[in-house]
């Protein structure tokens, strides 16, 4: 498939509205959607149930029939979208990918954040991850530190989020992330979006060591990258340049004749593989 057939087919698909959405900041675009699993879901209808009929029906519900607490499940997994931080893009092309998570099990958040344009640009960008990232921890259920998925520029994201001091994550898996702010920008990707996130002018080089994730890999926490090698718009090159700065904590998986959307396209056999690997992620 060519690297326009894969856009087009993730494109293509259409949104899927999730179960709730929360707001962590006044923002539009400071918000998160939450996709359920079955379970979940039938668990918050009873809540809501309870809630609508009062505290004290529910209480003698739960004693009558011996309810207790559901046990803790696989632990949260959080989406972070891609579009080279710009506001021309947003999460609902991963909305498709986030449902079908939900549908095998997982519960799932897909983050936005405010993006250049619209807001955004570092730090505000970075400090909204962080933010949404707390968000999805409180509102989903599931048991442990959260898993980050980030494709490009939001694997860039994730990657970063699990640097930061404070900041629990379990593992992180980034697909075809621009895991090398310094090299991408010396490239010129997506016409200087790294440049447009940061500002251009005196000190841009500083700005971007702080935010690069090759310079800073989260310590301790395991990192798994996806990168296609027929990728045209992340070269393959960011990923093994990131891979070589943290030895013995990234596994970097090479797909071959794979581009830049087809592992977080629902159906194609690259996605297949995200979903493997997130399934062993989420079951140890």
């Amino acid at each position: 498939m060519s690297a326009a057939d894969e856009e087009a087919a993730l494109l293509g698909l259409a949104p899927v509205a999730p179960d709730r959405t929360v707001a962590y900041g006044p923002h539009p675009d400071q918000v998160v959607d939450l996709y359920l699993p079955r379970a979940a879901r039938a668990e918050r209808a009873a809540e809501d149930a309870r809630m609508a009929d009062g505290e004290q029906r529910a209480d003698e519900a739960r004693v009558a029939g011996g309810a207790q607490a559901p046990a803790a499940g696989p632990p949260p997994v959080v989406l972070l979208h891609g579009g080279f931080w710009r506001a021309a893009y947003d999460r609902r092309h991963l909305s498709p990918l986030a449902a079908a998570l939900a549908g095998q099990g997982l519960p799932v958040a897909l983050a936005e954040y405010r993006r250049v344009g619209a807001g955004g640009g570092a730090p505000q960008t970075f400090d909204d991850v962080t933010a949404g990232l707390a968000a999805a921890v409180r509102e989903l259920p599931g048991g442990g530190d959260p898993v980050l998925v980030g494709h490009s520029a939001g694997g860039q994201l994730a990657l970063l989020a699990a640097a930061r001091p404070g900041t629990r994550v379990s593992r992180v898996l980034a697909v075809a992330p621009v895991a090398d702010l310094a090299r991408a920008h010396a490239l010129g990707l997506s016409n200087g979006a790294v440049a447009e996130l940061f500002g251009d002018g005196p000190g841009l080089a500083d700005r971007i060591a702080a935010a690069d994730p090759v310079c800073h890999p989260p310590a301790g926490v395991p990192v798994t990258i996806l990168h296609g090698t027929d990728d045209p718009d992340v070269p393959l090159d960011l990923s093994r340049r990131y891979a070589a700065h943290s030895p013995g904590t990234t596994d970097l998986r090479e797909l071959p004749g794979v581009g830049h959307y087809g592992p977080v396209t629902p159906g194609s056999p690259s996605c297949h593989t995200l979903f493997a690997q997130l399934h062993r992620t989420c079951s140890t």
